[in-house]
């Protein structure tokens, strides 16, 4: 079995694949048509910088994923026909364009980014928080810590259901599913990469985006209950003023949230790179999620998502050239419609030579 270190996103109606030197998408139009696009990516987390190191890179990644997430998706919908361009910026979006002097849909973007930030935030970590509170005052507890993490992960599976049952995320978790056969297919190394042998192989990946949000969710509750413990046990620290009092609760979460998404980044990594009972425990309950966060493809959504593998690894796609060989192989038309044969080339790739 080979490793790869490409991983992938679903978008609307393809895939986008990254590897360590760059970014590459395929979508397929309305036509039936195949489009691509590549761009150069390099991670600011290499080895032998301080944004390489352990638990560092792991935020470096999370950011840049937001990043590019944001800008795949966009794009992916301007490469199937769907144009953003057209739309109205606000005036706020106008404003902030003008102001500091940059492209209008780069500001659409960063707002779009920023907007999905606060919306996260407000719904794993102020909701939780206030939820808790509800249940347990304002007083501060070990309970209260743990209570208000599981309510963060059943926010999280529930938001995954709700989500699914929308036609068109429907399909956007089946591209997910496709690119996860994909990555199997080729990582099993034995048959060649094919939307019929991709379809063979399981949907489920263990360095899947869902198995990392899981485990943001999962080392949240320890890191949590583990720095409140500190703040309650260690320092003796108490605000009597109940706003107050949710407020530093809020605040300190938000300063912890670098260091989930390094430990999550890192616990990841290393279940993904073994295979034992320990890091099948681990890896367990995001798997399990991820029959939700994906479906099974069609041979045609494997097809877009293997177009994309290659250009990602920036190696020819079999695939592709069989279809230029089947076509240099057609009679020409001006042949076919006076009844001559084309004269067959030497060595054509359709010509039998044995």
């Amino acid at each position: 079995m080979r490793r790869c270190s490409v991983g992938g996103q679903a978008v609307m109606e393809g895939v986008m694949m990254k590897s360590d030197e760059g970014i590459a998408m395929a979508v397929r139009r309305e036509d039936g048509k195949i489009v691509k696009s590549y761009k150069r990516f390099k991670s600011k987390a290499q080895k032998g910088t301080f944004w390489g190191l352990p638990v560092v890179r792991g935020v470096v990644a999370f950011i840049e994923s937001l990043s590019t997430g944001m800008k795949t998706t966009t794009e992916s919908a301007e490469m199937y026909g769907e144009s953003f361009a057209d739309e109205e910026p606000s005036k706020f979006e106008k404003w902030l364009s003008k102001t500091f002097k940059v492209d209008i849909m780069d500001v659409v973007m960063t707002v779009g980014v920023l907007l999905g930030v606060v919306l996260a935030v407000g719904l794993f970590i102020f909701l939780p928080q206030l939820i808790s509170g509800l249940i347990f005052g304002s007083e501060a507890s070990l309970w209260k810590s743990l209570v208000e993490g599981l309510i963060r992960v059943a926010i999280y599976v529930g938001y995954l259901f709700a989500v699914s049952a929308v036609k068109d995320i429907r399909r956007v978790f089946m591209y997910h599913g496709a690119e996860h056969k994909t990555i199997a297919c080729y990582e099993a190394d034995c048959e060649e990469l094919t939307p019929a042998n991709a379809m063979k192989y399981k949907r489920l990946h263990p360095r899947c985006g869902t198995n990392y949000l899981f485990l943001v969710m999962a080392i949240s509750i320890l890191v949590l209950t583990i720095v409140d413990a500190v703040i309650i046990y260690g320092f003796h620290f108490r605000i009597e003023n109940k706003l107050l009092s949710f407020l530093f609760r809020f605040g300190v979460r938000i300063l912890c949230l670098p260091l989930i998404a390094g430990i999550s980044y890192e616990v990841l990594r290393g279940a993904a790179k073994k295979d034992n009972w320990f890091t099948r425990i681990v890896r367990a309950p995001g798997m399990a999620l991820q029959y939700i966060t994906t479906k099974e493809p069609t041979e045609d959504m494997l097809e877009v998502a293997i177009a994309s593998f290659y250009l990602a690894m920036q190696e020819p796609n079999p695939l592709e050239k069989k279809e230029e060989d089947e076509k240099s192989c057609e009679p020409e038309d001006d042949a076919a419609d006076i009844g001559e044969k084309p004269e067959e080339e030497e060595n054509s790739p359709c010509t039998d030579n044995d």
